[in-house]
């Protein structure tokens, strides 16, 4: 099994406010799905009214995030399938429910992290 993340940033969930409601519905529908299938690992959506930080080796915190990182917001969803072709079909479900395209991408799952 390998884990994806099935993400996209918040200017991507372009939705008129009379159908947000319909939209949080469709797509918690999915996620009820991929846990009754035994798919999904978490998911949720980056709280971006915390400003981020990076925390250097020697345990200094600065503000900021890696130039090339520039913005990082938006919803996500781990899920652990057998196969690129399954993430891709979780992700078609989820694009649907959103409304919005989605990034997939797989985890180089280490079981010590």
């Amino acid at each position: 099994m390998t884990h994806y993340m099935i993400s996209f940033p918040r200017r991507a969930m372009d939705v008129p406010d009379a159908e947000f409601q319909q939209v949080v519905d469709e797509s918690h529908a999915v996620i009820e799905e991929a846990q009754r299938a035994g798919v999904y690992v978490f998911g949720g959506g980056i709280d971006d009214s915390v400003s981020t930080v990076l925390v250097n080796p020697d345990g200094t915190v600065a503000p900021g995030t890696y130039p090339e990182t520039k913005h990082l917001d938006g919803g996500f969803t781990i899920i652990d399938v057998s196969t690129r072709e399954e993430a891709l079909e979780w992700a078609t479900k989820i694009a649907a429910s959103c409304r919005c395209a989605q990034e997939v991408r797989a985890f180089h799952y280490d079981p010590l992290s």
